[in-house]
């Protein structure tokens, strides 16, 4: 078994009597059926249902929530957060917690991580150790599932995410910050465009998919690594044979995928 503390994650802890009220308002998911073990996987989006920061949420003590997110986006959910607060009783603050993950076996008790079984489990403790992260963001690559670093900030629609599939949104619990346009997407069955996981061998060039008659089917997002990474395509272009210049990139479907990328679904 893999245990790895991932210091490119932070933890702010959203605590106060209206705690829960206040995130359920705001993000995707339905922060009500949040436990001990049941960690949710959320967004907070724009006004236009991008995503802005994407995020795991942790039952801490009297019905606070603690939030794991990008290090380098931490700051910035604060501030986000801070401007929603208006009189209600909340404190947003850091924390010292770290984030940590366990695959290649049961992991022991934490919770399973709710975005896919195969990422293993994922808790919360006290820092120690050396920094993890880089194997972690392989075993992610190796699975399929996006993060931060390839979702970005205000740039693809939450769906595009493939957050639907991933179990980062609720359909059922209410209104949130950019609930309109998701669920409009979800129930006409839009999502034209997702993050796939690829494979490209060779240099990334301009970053621009296109497919054998040198259209654009889609981009390269975030970084290649051992020639792994994720790409934004047109779901009508993944099956077809693609480019990055001359350099050909191979299309991976991992299972929770599959069911946006079937002929039936009509994505």
């Amino acid at each position: 078994m893999t245990i790895a503390r991932l210091a490119d994650r932070s933890v702010l802890s959203i605590a106060g009597a209206d705690s829960r009220a206040f995130l359920q308002g705001l993000l995707t998911q339905d922060v009500m059926q949040l436990a001990a073990d049941r960690p949710l996987y959320a967004g907070l989006l724009s006004p236009q249902g991008k995503a802005l920061f994407d995020m795991l949420l942790f039952a801490g003590a009297d019905d606070s929530v603690l939030i794991d997110v990008a290090a380098d986006r931490a700051a910035a959910l604060a501030r986000r957060l801070a401007l929603y607060k208006m009189r209600k009783a909340v404190t947003i603050v850091p924390t010292d917690l770290a984030v940590w993950a366990a695959w290649d076996g049961d992991g022991g008790d934490a919770p399973a991580d709710p975005r896919e079984a195969a990422l293993g489990r994922r808790w919360l403790a006290p820092a120690a150790g050396a920094d993890g992260s880089d194997a972690y963001a392989a075993h992610r690559r190796a699975i399929g599932v996006p993060e931060t670093a390839e979702i970005g900030e205000d740039e693809l629609l939450w769906l595009e995410t493939g957050a639907d599939l991933l179990g980062g949104v609720s359909f059922t619990k209410g209104c949130y910050v950019g609930q309109e346009n998701t669920a409009r997407m979800h129930h006409r069955d839009k999502v034209r465009r997702r993050l796939v996981p690829v494979t490209l061998a060779g240099d990334r060039g301009d970053g621009v998919v296109r497919d054998a008659a040198g259209r654009s089917a889609g981009t390269l997002r975030g970084a290649i690594v051992a020639g792994r990474g994720f790409a934004h395509l047109r779901l009508d272009a993944a099956a077809a044979p693609l480019f990055v210049g001359d350099t050909p990139i191979g299309v991976h479907v991992p299972a929770w995928l599959a069911p946006a990328l079937a002929p039936e679904s009509g994505s």
